[in-house]
């Protein structure tokens, strides 16, 4: 998020209404339009370079030829991806979904989100997100009228932590969900199966419902685990599942995301997302199909291509002096600027294509304590090996 340009008038009120005059136009449009305008290596926005498995878009231009999709799909998905869907739930984790009354098909894991919080929350009602968070959480709270409590990750040991107590001192009567993202964008993080055991406890007893964004869920480094909240005791029924195509299989542009939880979740979500896009991405849901299937190759040889790429980006970040914090997920790398002298981490990343033709994205952005993330910049590496090796020469300008 940016600071917010003026609204426009309409006589003497404002067009934009009041709970999304404070986002502006999102970091990611600014940053990425200022890589096209320098010619940057575009470090920033978080998608790869390259395409997904070539059966997979052969898959999905064969829905197109032979009619499938090209109409409306069914509102909450083809059978054919709610069935891989919950497939992939019990292959990977051993949790068993109803593809009829579990699972809903959402364009991309962003109107999911959009979709839950609209429908699960009233205005008054609090949200607890871990920051610094994805930007479209907190529009997402504003815009169903109810208000954001953030809880800090906080730098400790090489690594973004979560404080326990602190989450559960932000707990109130007014608390209604808990808005959790494992492996963590920006920071890395992959939260422990004892954090994630004390933050089921804390739901369980508080009563409160959990909803967790696990779009980064297959990449999780070596020394880390993924543990989905709804595989702990007595979480299921109270925890909806997000995820998405796009960060595992590299078709981002296709937007095939969904949820998983209990038939009364799924169904409030869907009463509101029907009115949000209603379908959307119909041949492309065929192909997600047949990638969910994909052998377990497939999803080794793409984390282990994931992890070289975060040694190349890793180092060529150390020798050019800043301080890093390894991630043990998804495809991003948080540094601090402030070992080359530098304060301002927006500042920072806004004259960063002049000095060395990078552009990355400042954390302050996900932040409300903008303090605690002030000197914090993320780099994504979802990359060709080689644009990363040419990064790591242009950071020796620095």
């Amino acid at each position: 998020m940016t600071a917010p340009s003026p609204a426009p008038q309409a006589g003497s009120r404002p067009l934009l209404n009041r709970r999304l005059a404070a986002f502006g136009t999102t970091i990611f449009a600014e940053m990425s339009a200022l890589a096209v305008a320098t010619g940057s290596l575009n470090l920033g926005q978080g998608f790869p370079d390259t395409d997904g498995p070539a059966e997979i878009a052969e898959a999905a231009a064969r829905a197109i030829r032979t009619g499938h999709g090209n109409q409306y799909p069914p509102g909450p998905g083809v059978p054919e991806l709610r069935t891989a869907i919950a497939a992939h739930q019990q292959r990977f984790y051993g949790l068993g979904y109803d593809p009829d009354t579990e699972v809903l098909v959402t364009a991309g894991a962003t109107e999911a989100i959009a979709a839950a919080l609209l429908a699960l929350l009233e205005p008054g009602d609090e949200v607890i997100a871990l920051e610094p968070y994805y930007d479209s959480y907190a529009a997402c709270i504003a815009m169903a009228g109810a208000t954001r409590v953030p809880v800090t990750l906080r730098p400790r040991d090489g690594a973004f932590r979560l404080d326990l107590d602190e989450l559960r001192a932000a707990v109130t009567p007014r608390t209604r969900l808990l808005l959790l993202n494992t492996p963590h964008n920006p920071t890395g993080t992959v939260l422990t199966a004892a954090e994630m055991g004390a933050i089921a406890e804390l739901a369980v007893e508080r009563d409160l419902l959990v909803v967790t964004d696990e779009v980064y869920e297959h990449l999780v480094f070596a020394g880390a685990a993924h543990v989905p909240m709804a595989s702990l005791p007595g979480m299921r029924d109270r925890t909806l599942t997000i995820s998405s195509a796009g960060k595992t299989f590299s078709f981002t542009g296709w937007k095939v995301g969904w949820a998983v939880g209990s038939p009364a979740l799924v169904s409030a979500v869907r009463s509101a997302k029907q009115f949000l896009t209603y379908v959307s991405s119909g041949p492309f849901q065929y192909a997600v199909a047949e990638a969910l299937a994909l052998p377990d190759a497939y999803y080794a040889d793409f984390l282990a291509g994931m992890a070289r790429k975060r040694e190349i980006l890793s180092a060529g970040l150390a020798a050019a002096g800043f301080e890093v914090y390894a991630p043990a997920g998804t495809y991003f790398i948080t540094t601090d600027i402030a070992p080359l002298g530098e304060t301002d981490g927006i500042d920072f990343c806004r004259r960063l294509p002049e000095r060395c033709g990078l552009v990355a994205i400042p954390n302050a952005v996900f932040y409300d304590d903008k303090e605690a993330g002030r000197t914090h910049v993320r780099w994504a590496f979802c990359k060709k090996d080689e644009v990363l090796e040419e990064a790591a020469a242009r950071l020796r300008r620095l």
